[in-house]
């Protein structure tokens, strides 16, 4: 069953590059009401050449979501842009990968924002509206590697999975106004973040290839986690499954030597 096909209002934050950007496209192609945000969403090139094309179908929104203030702000303009919203889609995500000796605590602080805090930050403000028109969606994109910390990269997936783990805590209670929250977990995607990456990333996609099918599965399926691609989620889940002293053998094998 395809739960798109009246237009819905929707605002995706973290829209300015990437997966994001792709979503935008394809919604506004679909022929949906977008509001798209990121830190610089009203400065961005490529959602004004969008925004010339598709006019009041799509509005910026700049928002920074290391700001409660501002998310709050922010929250209740986006409410009011289209009068309600139906889809509530977070995407924003930061990546630093560090060894020991590269720790740097301003990086764990920007990633805690990105990948966990600006989701808590919006969620404040949007619930009670949400609650109010009675109905909604919320969509949270984490990321498999929320399934088990891997060498260099916990200041990424420790967020990601406190948001995951978040999104289980709230999914019933939000269940009971009528609020469906879903999160998705994926693979590599080739961004300016992956590009960080010293290392061979198996079933690596294209942005485009991803939100193709991140908008696909929005669109037909109301489970709980949306996860691709399934070879890289059964090695995760494997590790995540095993005895730890299996899983961290495993894990420093992929130490830098």
């Amino acid at each position: 069953m395809n739960n798109f096909i009246k237009p819905q209002r929707i605002w995706i934050v973290g829209a300015s590059q990437g997966i994001g950007l792709e979503l935008v496209k394809i919604w506004l192609t679909q022929g949906h009401q977008v509001i798209a945000s990121a830190r610089k969403a009203e400065q961005s090139q490529a959602l004004m050449q969008l925004q010339q094309r598709f006019g009041k179908q799509l509005h910026c929104l700049n928002v920074d979501v290391s700001d409660a203030t501002d998310c709050a702000l922010k929250a209740e303009l986006a409410w009011s842009i289209f009068s309600g919203l139906d889809l509530w889609f977070y995407n924003v995500g930061a990546y630093q990968p560090m060894s020991t000796a590269e720790w740097d605590f301003s990086a764990f602080i920007q990633m805690n924002h990105s990948n966990y805090l600006g989701a808590v930050a919006l969620m404040v403000p949007l619930q009670q509206r949400f609650a109010q028109q009675g109905h909604g969606r919320w969509i949270w994109n984490a990321s498999l590697a929320s399934y088990f910390g891997l060498p260099y990269g916990g200041g990424y997936s420790a967020p990601k999975a406190a948001l995951v783990n978040l999104a289980q805590a709230l999914q019933p209670e939000l269940a009971t106004h009528n609020i469906q929250l879903q999160i998705i977990n994926h693979g590599f995607v080739r961004t300016r973040l992956t590009e960080k990456n010293e290392f061979s990333m198996p079933g690596l996609l294209e942005p485009e290839q991803a939100a193709a099918q991140i908008a696909q599965a929005v669109a037909k399926s109301r489970r709980f986690e949306i996860r691709f691609p399934w070879q890289l989620r059964i090695v995760l889940s494997a590790l995540r499954w095993m005895p730890y002293a299996w899983s961290l053998t495993l894990t420093r094998k992929m130490l830098r030597t």
